[in-house]
C-alpha cells in the first residue's frame, strides 16, 4: 500500500499572505460591536480608503451610493441575522468621489450555541462586469426594434437567438461563468395539428411560449422558439442545478396550463421533451457545438419516451 504524503500546517503568517496577494478584498466584522476586525490592504487600492478608516460597519454603509444604501444594508442585515451566508452587488464610493460596482460575498461565523459570532467574506470589483451587462442591455433592446421577434409567439426568433449567445458565450468565457441552455419540443406535435387543426396549433404555440417566458424569470434569461414547435432558453450565469431547477418548471407549468392533447401516445394533456446542458466556455469550445450537444439530449428525452428531461451525465 502506498503511504499518504503528510501535508504541511500552514501558519497564519502564510494565510494572511496569500489573502493580501489576490485581487478579492477580505475583511471580518464582529458581530456583537458591528466593528472590523480585519480588511484587506487591497481596499486602499481599489476605493483609496486606508485600512485605518474602516472601524465599523457604518464606514461600509456610508461608502455606498445613496440609492443601493437601504436595500443593500437591509437585506445584509436580515440574511445575516437568520444566519444565512449571501451576496450583493451596490456601487461603493471612492476616496475621490467616484463609484466603484462591489460585489460582496458574506458568509455568516456561528459560535458554539449557535448563534452569530462574526461575518467574514470578501469584496470584488465588478465594474467591467456591470459595463458588459449594461451594453447587453442595451443591445437585447436595439435587438428588439429591429423585430428580432416571432412573428407567431412574440419570443425570440433563431435570429435573436444567435446574437445574443454569441455575446454571451464572449462574456461567460472572459468572466468563466457558467452558460446554461434548454432545447425543448412540444411532444406529438403534428398529431395535435392534424386533430386540432392549424388554427389551434398556432395557438398552442402561443400559450406554450408564454408559460415558458413565465418561468424564464431573470432580465437576462431568454426564451426564444428555435423552429416549428422548437424552443431554447438560454440561461447565462446559470450552473447545472439552477438550469434543471428552471427546465423542470417548464415542465410542471406546461402540464398545469392543462391544454388537452386527445392523441398524444404520452397522455391527454400537452407535454414537453426537454435537453439540458451547461459550460463553461474555453478556447476549444464553440456555441454551435454546444447547441448541437444539447440537442442530442433532447433527442434521447423524445426517444425514452417523452414527457421527461436528459441533462448531462
Amino acid at each position: 500500500m502506498s503511504e499518504t504524503t503528510p501535508q504541511p500546517e500552514v501558519d497564519g503568517a502564510v494565510y494572511k499572505t496569500l489573502l493580501e496577494s489576490t485581487n478579492a478584498i477580505p475583511w471580518k466584522i464582529d458581530w456583537k460591536t458591528m466593528t472590523f476586525a480585519y480588511i484587506g490592504p487591497q481596499i486602499e487600492k481599489l476605493l483609496g480608503w486606508s485600512q485605518a478608516s474602516w472601524v465599523s460597519a457604518e464606514d461600509w454603509s456610508d461608502r455606498m451610493h445613496p440609492e443601493d444604501r437601504e436595500r443593500v444594508v437591509n437585506f445584509c442585515i436580515s440574511q445575516s441575522q437568520a444566519g444565512t451566508d449571501h451576496e450583493a452587488d451596490y456601487r461603493a464610493l471612492t476616496d475621490d468621489g467616484r463609484y466603484v460596482w462591489i460585489r460582496d460575498v458574506v458568509h455568516v461565523v456561528r459560535d458554539a450555541n449557535g448563534e452569530v459570532d462574526s461575518l467574514i467574506g470578501f469584496m470584488f470589483d465588478i465594474s467591467e462586469r456591470k459595463k458588459t451587462e449594461e451594453q447587453l442591455v442595451i443591445l437585447q433592446k436595439e435587438l428588439e426594434a429591429l423585430s428580432f421577434r416571432d412573428g407567431l409567439t412574440g419570443v425570440a426568433n433563431r435570429r435573436m437567438l444567435d446574437s445574443t449567445l454569441e455575446l454571451e458565450w464572449t462574456l461567460a468565457r472572459r468572466n468563466n461563468q457558467p452558460l446554461s441552455l434548454i432545447m425543448l419540443d412540444i411532444d406529438f406535435f403534428k398529431q395535435y395539428n392534424d386533430h386540432y387543426g392549424h388554427i389551434q396549433g398556432d395557438d398552442c404555440l402561443k400559450r406554450v411560449a408564454r408559460v415558458l417566458g413565465a418561468s424564464a424569470t431573470r432580465a437576462r434569461d431568454l426564451v426564444a422558439r428555435f423552429g416549428g414547435e422548437e424552443f431554447v432558453i438560454l440561461l447565462p450565469e446559470a450552473d447545472a442545478r439552477a438550469a434543471a431547477k428552471v427546465a423542470e418548471r417548464c415542465r410542471q407549468a406546461i402540464f398545469k396550463e392543462q391544454i388537452p392533447h386527445a392523441h398524444s401516445p404520452v397522455g391527454q394533456l400537452l407535454t414537453i421533451s426537454l435537453g439540458v446542458g451547461t459550460l463553461t466556455p474555453a478556447a476549444q469550445d464553440t456555441p454551435l457545438a454546444f447547441i448541437e450537444a444539447v440537442d442530442r439530449r433532447l433527442y434521447q428525452a423524445k426517444q425514452a419516451g417523452r414527457n421527461r428531461i436528459v441533462e448531462a451525465g
